[in-house]
């Protein structure tokens, strides 16, 4: 899922991933299950997601998963924090990513990030 960010926040208008804060004592998984929720009311479990890759950056560790899109939810947008939002295929993230439409620290985030995530899906399909 990609979300646009609310025009009164820090690089409005632009996409990016539902994200946040890791909590003292919480997983990735947990932490980004419980941000996705805050920002749209979508539940998954955090066995669910796949990490695909880790970036770290002077006062952040990001970590970026990839989840298929449960069945049955609802989303309801957080006003606050959220503009729009969509489901999106690696595809449309690729080509998002290339439009430079991301928001501002997504940009070089996943130029650090692609080639690894690519190879992690990719062997995670082989392995089907």
């Amino acid at each position: 899922m990609l979300t646009q960010r609310a025009p009164t926040k820090e690089f409005a208008f632009g996409w990016e991933f539902p994200g946040g804060s890791a909590f003292a004592g919480e997983t990735g998984p947990a932490a980004a299950c419980r941000e996705l929720l805050e920002e749209t009311n979508v539940t998954v479990d955090p066995e669910a997601l796949r990490r695909v890759g880790r970036f770290t950056e002077e006062t952040a560790l990001v970590d970026l998963f990839v989840v298929q899109e449960p069945s049955g939810s609802a989303v309801r947008a957080d006003p606050t924090e959220v503009m729009d939002w969509r489901w999106v295929s690696l595809s449309e993230v690729a080509a998002l990513r290339q439009s430079g439409v991301m928001a501002e620290p997504w940009g070089p985030r996943l130029d650090a990030l692609w080639p690894a995530a690519m190879a992690s899906i990719l062997a995670a399909r082989m392995a089907l």
